[in-house]
């Protein structure tokens, strides 16, 4: 199972590689030519000789498509570019391609309209899972039963394209974007690597479409929210470039609480939470006064129980009662392991229905396809299951919309870079962390704007650890400076249509914040 929690557990520290330093290749065809014809014949019989050898030589030159979207306000024409930056080492020799697909709606000032740059996490994850299911402009249909064998694209009623143009790039690994060796990816698979490699696709483009005077947000999910922060920090540092926020979907933001901290008192009670919040939506009495309660308890008695040496007794029968209660766990679970609240839910929560629970939701369940193991083994019905179907669908729709057509496999998922990655920041001791970059554009930037939205019932990064992070930063100047918003859902609350309106809707006020 691709487990983010345990992959992460799993990762080695080793030494950063160094970071591969970029350039736009000299006489690269880009920006918003609207010629569709000319952009796709750079992609025919002379490919080769543009791409170069390797597996670099399947990607055909940039696409620009013109577009309009009928949208509650009125009518709203676009350019999609979906096409490729080329990144360079130090010597000079090409060392990546990066994919990106970009939508900019045509407007009186183009240059002063709001740019957002988009990235999805993992390690490894591409950015199809928000184009297609949040911020862009066509969106995934998987119907009322969520089957990923029945998918459609259908316009984007919440496209965020209405308040912002955007660009979503796949880091290199991911989707189309490639090393130019088989053996080249290292320098770009590491925390400081992805980061440097981020921030000069996001100054190339800035510089290659003449968006300096536009406000610049990024939007990150999961890693991607981690990875947001730390280009945005590289982008002040290296490229003069500063952004007016941040907005990040279901982030880790610290790796004391990812890497195995839910063995410790407090990890597990930020945790517990979301469980709770899981467990009402299976009842049917979600309440945020329950879930407040739920909160409360977490904190306090919770907390302080599992810090302290194990009950016996009627105490602990009266303890585990109520976290059952609470969870959904069996008595006889929770006394096991005195309370903690480990990976053991994914079975134990619908054993008697022969079910397994997603990390990524856990009110989403699917038949466990292995129901006479003692410990859940196989896919996450989530990761694994419907949304592998968004993989397909962005290839299908960048062909047959985007006029972006390559024999190349795109990686949605490209779940070796797990192994593969390097969490340490410049030879730096301690788990990674963007608490400090964060400490730091809240106070070098007044006008720096912060969003944080979580899905209530995500066990992979529970919203109240987000919570527990902002109360412990220092107080800033200017109020909603920093803002955390909560949505039916889990890891990927856009899933839920409800929750995806919602969500648009409060990221619309950073936009239109003086």
């Amino acid at each position: 199972m691709i487990d983010f929690r345990r992959a992460l557990v799993a990762l080695a520290l080793v030494v950063v590689a160094a970071a591969a330093f970029a350039q736009d290749r000299p006489g690269r065809g880009g920006g918003e030519r609207a010629d569709r014809q000319e952009q796709r014949q750079q992609g025919g019989p002379g490919r080769q000789a543009t791409n170069g050898p390797g597996v670099l030589s399947l990607l055909p030159g940039d696409a620009v498509t013109q577009h309009s979207i009928d949208l509650p306000g009125g009518k709203l024409d676009y350019t999609a570019t979906a096409g490729t930056f080329s990144l360079f080492d130090q010597s000079g020799e090409r060392s990546a391609a990066v994919f990106y697909t970009a939508y900019v709606a045509k407007s009186a000032d183009p240059a002063r309209r709001p740019l957002t740059f988009v990235f999805n996490g993992g390690p490894g994850a591409a950015s199809a899972f928000l184009n297609l299911g949040l911020v862009g402009p066509r969106i995934a249909d998987f119907g009322p039963a969520n089957d990923g064998t029945d998918v459609h694209l259908v316009d984007n009623p919440d496209t965020w394209l209405a308040f912002t143009d955007l660009v979503l790039i796949d880091p290199v690994g991911t989707g189309w974007s490639r090393p130019a060796k088989p053996d080249g990816g290292r320098p770009f698979w590491s925390v400081r690597g992805d980061a440097e490699s981020m921030a000069k696709v996001i100054a190339l483009y800035i510089s290659k479409n003449s968006r300096a005077s536009s406000p610049k947000f990024i939007l990150g999910e999961s890693y991607g929210g981690f990875r947001a922060v730390k280009v945005a920090r590289i982008l002040q540092r290296d490229q003069g470039i500063i952004v007016s926020g941040i907005l990040m979907l279901s982030p880790m933001l610290d790796g004391a609480f990812e890497f195995g901290g839910n063995r410790l008192a407090l990890g597990a009670a930020l945790q517990l939470p979301s469980l709770a919040a899981a467990e009402m939506e299976r009842r049917g009495n979600f309440s945020k006064q329950a879930l407040a309660q739920a909160e409360h308890f977490a904190l306090t008695d919770y907390l302080t129980t599992l810090a302290g040496p194990p009950l016996r007794g009627e105490a602990a029968k009266n303890f585990y009662t109520r976290v059952a209660q609470m969870t959904g766990l069996s008595v006889d679970a929770l006394a096991q392991s005195r309370g903690f609240i480990g990976d053991e839910y994914v079975k134990n929560l619908r054993l008697g229905d022969h079910k397994v629970v997603s990390h990524y939701d856990a009110t989403f369940a699917s038949d466990d396809p292995f129901p006479e193991s003692p410990v859940a083994r196989g896919p996450d019905p989530i990761l694994d299951g419907m949304i592998r179907a968004y993989g397909s669908t962005f290839v299908g729709y960048a062909r047959d919309e985007l006029g972006f057509k390559t024999e190349m496999t795109y990686n949605l998922l490209a779940s070796d870079l797990f192994g593969r990655w390097d969490w340490g920041e410049g030879g730096g001791h301690g788990e990674p962390s963007v608490t400090d970059d964060l400490r730091v554009l809240l106070a070098l930037t007044p006008s720096f704007r912060l969003m944080i939205a979580h899905g209530y019932s995500d066990m992979v990064t529970p919203y109240a650890v987000t919570q527990y992070i902002l109360d412990h930063l220092p107080p800033s100047d200017g109020e909603d400076r920093t803002q955390l918003k909560l949505y039916r859902g889990g890891h990927m609350f856009y899933l839920d249509p409800a929750s995806r309106r919602a969500f648009t809707a409060d990221a619309r006020t950073m936009y239109t914040s003086p």
